[in-house]
């Protein structure tokens, strides 16, 4: 055993073969002693900790009998060198401290300070000793033998303690800890009573009652009640370094205690701020308690401690359980294994700082991961719009502010169920006329009747109106309608709905959140079987600032909850992950665009593409010119499959009246009547969404609306996915011509020629480039102080070294946008960067941007360049086209595969826990297909060593087995280039078969200089005039959306570069007092409740 090689002695577990080995005699174990009661020490977490405890070589664990603690002297307990004793209920703590005294063992938790910790006061008078934040309190103690002398005056709406006053609604707790009937007293203009706290029975941890006053018997803590979100934080500390965090739902909310399928309470994940961790180290650390539970309030941006509780372990999560293991194992041997003799050397905590072979052979650290993701699979969209002249409607657009702007989005259900109200009214009173023009606002009242009726109940998420004033009515009518004959102001109403996340997009998000995990080096302890625990260490050990930042959409919101649960392993529901992690950005543009207010260029490209498309004639070399002035071949296949616009239209139109004339009947036929289609829908509604399109997409006059184009490739994508089960005819003919027209159509819509489509992405996306480069510059500044060397820097408590990573969830228009702008803003010059001209090929011919598509920006620092060269920072460019198709197997683009820099040298140190150290990298040369080897094995999802998980679909490519190691590859069906090997069939995930999966990432570009970056960055935000304006003005509403002001200015602007100057509105100083407060606090993950927008363009950031 003694002879362990290193690598074996530095694992976390030893590996199972290694378990049967004899142990020889002499050596000595370190014995870890549990004391507690046997309620506590046999719990599941308990139970979960020490099997992975006893994983350590040299520990054994002994749990000392419940009968032997109550009854045998402390002389005849068990030996021990390490003792875990903690006090509960019934516990003899005095009979604990005399047997430390006696034997003298490393304490995890000290005794003393259990006696403190049973004391309120003496909880309360600790912190604030420390320095920590707790509620304004005053403490009142009665005598049990006269209770009346006592500094207490109660008045109807506040008590007097001491002299203090605290005005309802307070808190009013028993000194004596364990007591945990907690009230909280409510004002008379609430309604008076009070609410009682206690110990969860079954369903309920409280109780409202009509008593308005105060307890008269015992001694009582009163407080200030903390206006929380209705969520309390609990926070468990390993040690002053780790911490974890989750919150429930208040008890004082309703004392209905919320939970799961499986009958636990439901736990949110939370992030926990710089200052709230800073709060947990002191916590831990001044009642000398490793193992520690306490109670944060968050509250008008503020964190108060309002009990600690000593010893709790985390229930139900297994990583925690792994991590806790980890720690306190790795604290125990520490401690003990140099004076019993022991071999053991402290494990390099390699995951701990990310760190990665590069190029050159230096290490360089991993700072900052940006990536902007398009939401996933959804259902169609659906649009109508109508003019409206009721008078009600003018009343309702008034009522909410239509005035201001012109414009108003009804999304709340209060506002649709007005919408509604009128509707119907509208229908009755018609249902007394019988004129023709009101016929044809008949069908449409109609319409929005059903829509609104259709789930049976209102979610923001799934349908929204939007009114829209026109000074003198609608302008000539579009396919829908007819000339309107009346003159005067009127309201355009667009209703939308649909575009619904499926189940299937859901899968979608969560898979590529897991799978992004192994984006991140480390994880090497490979302590719970899963790949990229790498990244779950960075961010349980405080060392991960993560932001994620989604549209006002539903489906980009909920993919982003979905993309959340899977990259930090979290489980439950999607709701409560929504609203404690992902930001939503509506409020400076930054990922949503009003796609109603379209830029000239816009429009006039849309014209352009339109006149084209109306041709009746074959594509001429002209038209290829005026079309596809890139010459992209996507484009170009395009052209070649439709040929003649018009007649492909046509026979377009044909195939959708065939499909809606099958779907009738379907209809008619009792057999399928009410049959169900997928994600709920029924045939009938599907056949609404068929002969709606029927309708829309040929117009009075023969034309076609080329606008629909989208739609309708939209619709026959999702029912070919989900609803093949139908075998309808010439699904596969509609889809094959109607994508060959939105593949043009799409993409043209962002722009015809390069200047255009710089025009138009500049329009969308500049607000966040800006954030984006702020982020990128952020991540070095923050930092510069931090000299020390990453690895000595171990124990030293160093919130400064992290990875930064910023997600951007939006929607297909804002990824266009920025493809564009990396492709045509003059990034690299493709004549003189191979790397950059094979990128470009590869993006031109890449057809759709489709569900999931991501762009990933990665940025690298080396320690060891001077910090002002170019050289000190890296930064890498990926990108995936999303979820494969439904027939892309021929026709898919083969690109390079993805090669961050540190894939490229493995022969210099392979073992730095990085994901790439199997990849060995050849000279870029073009792959042919006929060699799906060397391709296959180029993939993000790389990963070494045992795999004990379900994830992990092993597929060993033949180069690699002969030098004796293999690699592994999340989503075997990602093995895209080559059609040869069929993933087994029915291998969906989770039992979706129905769930096409994603294109790993390719690598556009993997050697670029930060300063290259930023200057980029810089000339493509400043050349557009119009665009700086729409920016400034985002960005002045957001600092004046800030409620407090700090005028905290700092010691220099954030760049050299000027780009501050330009952000701010004109006219004001460059540091005028807008900042918002949060931006003085140190940097870390801070959480979405206390941060209010998703922009500080200070530092907080």
């Amino acid at each position: 055993m003694g002879q362990m090689d290193a690598g074996m002695k530095n694992e976390m577990f030893r590996e199972e073969e290694m378990d049967d080995d004899d142990e020889s005699p002499s050596e000595r174990q370190i014995v870890v002693g549990i004391c507690a009661m046997t309620k506590k020490s046999k719990s599941k977490p308990m139970t979960q900790i020490l099997e992975r405890l006893c994983k350590f070589d040299y520990i054994d664990v002994v749990i000392f009998p419940e009968e032997v603690i109550l009854e045998e002297p402390v002389e005849k307990w068990p030996l021990c060198d390490c003792l875990i004793s903690f006090h509960s209920k019934g516990f003899p703590l005095d009979k604990a401290v005399e047997y430390a005294k006696l034997r003298n063992p490393l304490l995890i938790n000290d005794l003393n300070m259990q006696y403190f910790i049973q004391d309120r006061r003496e909880v309360y008078r600790i912190l604030q000793e420390e320095g920590i934040d707790l509620p304004r309190y005053a403490v009142l103690n009665r005598d049990p033998d006269n209770p009346e002398e006592c500094n207490l005056v109660e008045g109807e709406d506040q008590v007097e303690v001491n002299g203090e006053v605290f005005h309802k609604p307070f808190v009013e707790k028993p000194v004596c800890a364990e007591d945990h009937n907690v009230y909280i007293y409510y004002p008379t203009s609430a309604g008076g009573g009070s609410q009682r706290l206690f110990r969860k029975i079954g369903s309920r941890s409280s109780v409202y009652s009509p008593e308005s006053s105060v307890r008269k018997t015992g001694s009582y803590i009163y407080e200030e009640f903390m206006p929380t979100d209705g969520t309390d934080v609990k926070v468990y500390t390993v040690g002053p370094d780790y911490a974890h965090a989750e919150a429930r739902k208040s008890p004082a909310l309703d004392g209905k205690v919320e939970r799961d399928s499986e009958g636990k309470e439901i736990r949110y994940p939370v992030m926990l701020t710089a200052m709230e961790k800073l709060v947990a180290r002191k916590v831990c650390l001044a009642f000398k308690q490793t193992v520690c539970g306490f109670d944060l309030l968050r509250a008008n941006g503020h964190s108060f401690v309002c009990d600690v509780n000593g010893f709790s372990f985390v229930k139900n999560s297994m990583k925690y359980y792994d991590d806790c293991a980890k720690v306190l194992g790795n604290m125990v041997m520490r401690e003990l294994a140099p004076q019993l003799h022991i071999p053991w050397s402290i494990p390099m905590e390699a995951e701990d700082i990310p760190i990665v072979p590069t190029t050159s052979g230096t290490m360089m650290e991993l700072r900052c991961v940006i990536a902007i993701i398009r939401h996933g699979d959804r259902t169609p969209k659906q649009k109508m719009k109508m003019e409206v002249r009721h008078p009600l409607f003018f009343e309702l657009f008034e009522k909410y502010g239509g005035y201001k702007t012109g414009k108003l989005k009804l999304k709340k259900p209060k506002q649709l169920q007005e919408v509604l109200d009128i509707a119907r009214l509208l229908l009755v009173e018609l249902g007394q006329h019988t004129d023709c023009e009101i016929e044809e606002k008949k069908s449409k009242l109609e319409q929005l009747k059903t829509v609104l009726e259709m789930y049976g109940h209102f979610s923001g998420i799934n349908r929204k109106v939007q009114l829209t004033y026109l000074r003198n009515g609608k302008p000539k009518a579009s396919s829908e309608e007819e000339d309107s004959k009346k003159d005067g102001p009127s309201l355009l109403l667009v209703l939308k709905w649909g575009g619904e996340l499926t189940p299937a997009g859901r899968v979608q998000a969560e898979e590529l959140g897991r799978a992004f995990r192994c984006m991140y080096p480390g994880g090497q302890g490979d302590y719970a079987g899963f790949p990229g625990c790498g990244l779950l260490r960075l961010h349980s050990t405080y060392r991960h600032d993560l932001k994620i930042y989604a549209s006002d959409e539903g489906r980009v919101q909920m993919t982003a909850a979905a993309f959340a649960k899977g990259l930090l392993a979290l489980e439950g529901e999607l709701t409560p992950i929504l609203v404690q992690m992902v930001k939503s950005a509506n409020m400076n543009g930054l990922l949503d665009s009003d796609s109603d207010s379209l830029t000239d260029c816009q429009q006039k490209v849309k014209a352009r593409l339109h006149e084209i498309m109306q041709k009746d004639q074959d594509f001429t070399e002209q038209d290829y010119q005026k079309l596809a002035p890139t010459g992209s071949p996507s484009l170009v296949n395009s052209m070649k499959v439709i040929e003649n616009p018009v007649k492909t239209c046509d026979k377009v139109y044909a195939l959708i009246q065939s499909l809606t004339s099958q779907i009738r009947k379907r209809l008619e036929d009792p057999k399928s009547a009410d049959l169900q289609l997928y994600h709920s829908e029924t045939l009938e509604l599907m056949l609404q969404r068929w002969s709606k399109l029927e309708r829309d997409f040929r117009m009075k006059n023969g034309r076609y609306d080329i606008s629909k184009i989208p739609d309708i490739y939209d619709c026959i994508k999702y029912d070919l996915q989900h609803n093949a089960s139908l075998d309808l005819e010439d699904t596969r003919e509609l889809f094959r011509l109607s994508r060959a027209l939105a593949d043009i159509v799409i993409p043209q819509e962002y722009g015809i020629n390069r200047a255009e489509k710089l025009d138009i992405a500049q329009a969308y996306c500049v607000p966040l480039m800006k954030k984006i480069q702020l982020d990128l510059q952020r991540t070095h500044e923050d930092e510069a102080v931090n000299k020390l060397h990453p690895l000595y820097s171990r124990g030293v408590m160093s919130p400064g070294r992290h990875v930064r990573t910023r997600l951007y969830f939006t929607s297909e228009s804002h990824v266009h946008s920025l493809l564009s702008i990396f492709r045509y803003g003059g990034l690299l010059n493709e004549e003189k960067d191979q790397q950059w001209k094979q990128a470009m090929d590869y993006l031109s011919a890449v057809t759709e941007l489709n569900y999931m598509t991501q762009i990933v920006i990665m940025l690298y620092e080396d320690n060891n360049k001077d910090p002002s060269s170019e050289e000190r920072f890296h930064v890498e460019l990926h990108f995936s086209p999303g979820v494969k198709g439904c027939e892309d197997e021929e026709t898919i683009p083969l690109g390079f595969g993805f090669r961050p820099a540190s894939s490229e040298n493995e022969d210099k140190k392979p073992n730095q826990g990085s994901l790439e150290d199997l990849s060995q990298d050849e000279p870029d040369q073009a792959l042919q297909v006929s060699d799906p080897i060397n391709i296959q094995r180029r993939s993000p999802m790389i990963r070494n060593r045992k795999t004990g998980s379900m994830e992990v679909l092993s597929e060993t490519s033949p180069t690699h087995s002969a030098k004796g190691c293999t690699s592994h590859r999340l989503f075997i069906s990602c093995s895209r280039q080559s059609p040869e090997i069929k993933p087994a069939s029915g291998l969906g995930f989770e039992g979706c078969s129905m769930v096409p999966s994603i294109y790993p990432l390719e690598t556009l570009h993997n050697s670029l200089s930060l300063k290259q970056v930023d200057e980029f960055l810089n000339s493509v935000c400043e050349s557009n005039s119009e665009v700086q304006a729409k920016t400034m003005k985002a960005l002045s509403g957001l600092f004046a959306s800030q409620s407090q002001i700090s005028l905290y200015s700092p010691q220099q602007p954030l760049s050299s570069s000027g780009s501050e100057a330009s952000l701010r509105p004109p006219g004001q100083p460059l540091w005028h007092g807008s900042i918002p407060s949060s931006a003085v606090s140190s940097a870390g993950p801070s959480s979405p409740i206390t941060e209010s927008s998703g922009l500080n363009f200070s530092f907080s950031e």
